[in-house]
């Protein structure tokens, strides 16, 4: 199909729905924050979406919120740095819905905030496992999934700290980086499978993570001057994750886009 007769094809397929009509959506730490709100705004343009965090009471209860919402949710505990919980998931996933089409990779731990030398074996360990070594075992565990759609999009949300390392969270800011590097590498090793691969380098949002940041005197006054105005909201990063996972974005791959209130400001 050339790719005239593509864009002519999907203009009309997608005319009078939603852009992400009956797509199935895993959503990683989205029971409250960043994730909930990406969770929210896919299931609002159409999606069927899996939210998932470490704590039933909490994934209970964003699902509970989202349902009176009159958006197609559901959830279930998982802890993915967890072998066993990353496969229940992606178990449920096919058993509720019969597919995934797109996955959003936002759970994170950051265990650690002080000087760079005071960090451990242990909090290295830690931050990489659950950011970036897990993230890669979710993915490959779903990318054969999305590959029996035809297409499908990944989401990995990082953060500006992946640009701008502070070395009071230097290891959570490493791993980052990190992600920044694999949401390439996987564009590149996908797009044969036509699965998308972008990230999200994510600014000052009002979360708790931004909670340390503000109670801590020599970070706020190093992170929040440089050209923002205000913390960025949940819903704000909502909006381009839902884009990015529509057709919209269909020839953006390996990118990594800043959401971050002007603080980068990179050519």
């Amino acid at each position: 199909m050339s790719s005239e007769n593509y864009l002519i094809k999907s203009n009309a397929s997608l005319k009078n729905q939603k852009p992400l009509q009956d797509k199935v959506a895993i959503v990683t730490g989205s029971s409250y924050g960043i994730g909930f709100a990406i969770a929210r705004r896919l299931a609002q343009d159409g999606a069927h979406v899996l939210l998932c965090s470490r704590k039933t009471e909490n994934v209970d209860k964003a699902v509970q919120q989202l349902k009176e919402e009159g958006l197609s949710i559901s959830g279930i505990q998982c802890h993915v740095g967890n072998e066993k919980d990353r496969e229940k998931l992606v178990a449920m996933a096919l058993v509720t819905y019969g597919k995934i089409d797109i996955l959003i990779c936002n759970a994170a731990v950051n265990p650690f905030v002080g000087p760079l030398f005071e960090t451990t074996e242990e909090v290295w360990k830690k931050v990489f496992d659950v950011n970036v070594i897990s993230t890669f075992l979710l993915i490959k565990l779903v990318v054969p999934h999305i590959q029996k759609q035809g297409r499908g999009s990944i989401i990995i949300c990082s953060s500006f700290t992946g640009y701008i390392p502070e070395p009071h969270f230097g290891p959570y800011a490493i791993t980052k980086t990190t992600l920044f590097g694999l949401t390439n590498i996987l564009a590149q090793a996908l797009r044969f499978m036509n699965i998308r691969v972008n990230g999200l380098a994510l600014g000052v949002i009002n979360t708790n993570f931004s909670k340390v940041i503000l109670k801590t005197p020599e970070l706020k006054s190093k992170l929040i001057p440089l050209g923002v105005h205000r913390l960025g909201e949940p819903e704000e990063c909502a909006g381009i994750a839902s884009f990015l996972c529509s057709e919209d974005a269909s020839y953006i791959n390996g990118e990594n886009i800043g959401v971050t209130g002007g603080m980068l400001g990179r050519l």
